[in-house]
């Protein structure tokens, strides 16, 4: 069966870091667009960054300098760096992948496959 799972979340400090990663399985993992989206209490779920799988990416601004997104298509793994952490990055993180060949989306409904997520917490 499909499997997306995220590992790597905790709390940690302004200006900490920390990596997200991600373990996906029961699809083709280098014809997906994989992507990362957070939710924060009271918001909407958003688009983080994408990477497709030749490495092309996009980023929402608020975090674009600060994140890195990349993946690993021998080993059907998704990452994400995030560095110079602000309390307001504290929010939910979820993996996602999605068939879809407009590689630039940060759209969550066209994402089908998603993971549990995983906790950020971003302290001032």
């Amino acid at each position: 069966q499909v499997q997306v799972m995220e590992s790597g979340g905790g709390s940690v400090q302004s200006g900490g870091s920390l990596r997200l990663s991600c373990a996906a399985s029961g699809f083709i993992y280098r014809d997906y667009l994989m992507g990362w989206f957070r939710q924060a209490p009271g918001k909407e779920r958003e688009g983080v960054a994408v990477i497709d799988s030749d490495g092309r990416r996009n980023y929402a601004l608020s975090v674009k300098g600060r994140f890195t997104i990349f993946r690993d298509n021998a080993k059907n793994t998704l990452t994400l760096q995030m560095n110079s952490l602000k309390p307001e990055d504290t929010a939910m993180y979820y993996c996602a992948a999605s068939r879809t060949n407009r590689w630039w989306l940060l759209s969550p409904p066209e994402f089908g496959y998603w993971g549990q997520g995983t906790q950020v917490t971003v302290s001032s």
